[in-house]
């Protein structure tokens, strides 16, 4: 499958909630396949559908192995259903290059969903898996990272902010 361009904050599709899926065909097993072909090309832990355009409910988040592999975790129709703890750490975005700040999240969390292949499965992740998944998810609500930062750290970072809505005002413009 293709790599997919990523969309950049402020692309309008980024603060849509997206679609749950209802029936696991071709279209969404492309779809899985764009997601992770577009998140190895980029080296990233994790991304969303709206991150490539479709408002659907389906992320996939990367699990580094110690050996350079990376396992795929790909969840449609995610939903975290308890969360515990709470971890302030680094958090970046692949819709938003370069910037990076604290954000308050879960130590750890349990969520449902169903695979590509349409089985269920509940997931429990901690630590930096959590994180992932709590970011990508917020993603399918079209809420982003800079979202749960302070109002001074957002004035901060304003003109890279304004920086990268311009690339992506230039990239809506121009064909794909």
């Amino acid at each position: 499958m293709a790599v997919k361009q990523v969309r950049l904050y402020g692309d309008p599709v980024l603060r849509q909630r997206s679609e749950q899926v209802e029936e696991i065909d071709d279209e969404i097993r492309d779809l899985v396949a764009g997601l992770v072909a577009t998140v190895d090309d980029a080296e990233g832990l994790g991304l969303a559908a709206p991150q490539i355009g479709i408002l659907k409910r389906v992320i996939v988040v990367v699990e580094p192995g110690g050996d350079g592999q990376r396992e795929h975790h790909v969840v449609i129709n995610p939903a975290i259903v308890s969360a515990c703890g709470e971890d302030v750490n680094e958090e970046g975005c692949l819709s938003i290059p370069g910037i990076f700040a604290k954000v308050k999240r879960p130590q750890s969390v349990a969520l449902r969903g169903r695979d590509p292949s349409g089985r269920d499965v509940n997931i429990e992740a901690k630590g930096m898996m959590a994180r992932a998944f709590a970011h990508e998810i917020d993603h399918l609500d079209g809420i982003l990272f800079t979202d749960r930062i302070s109002m001074v750290k957002r004035s901060l970072l304003k003109r890279k902010l304004n920086e990268i809505k311009k690339q992506a005002k230039e990239m809506l413009r121009s064909p794909q």
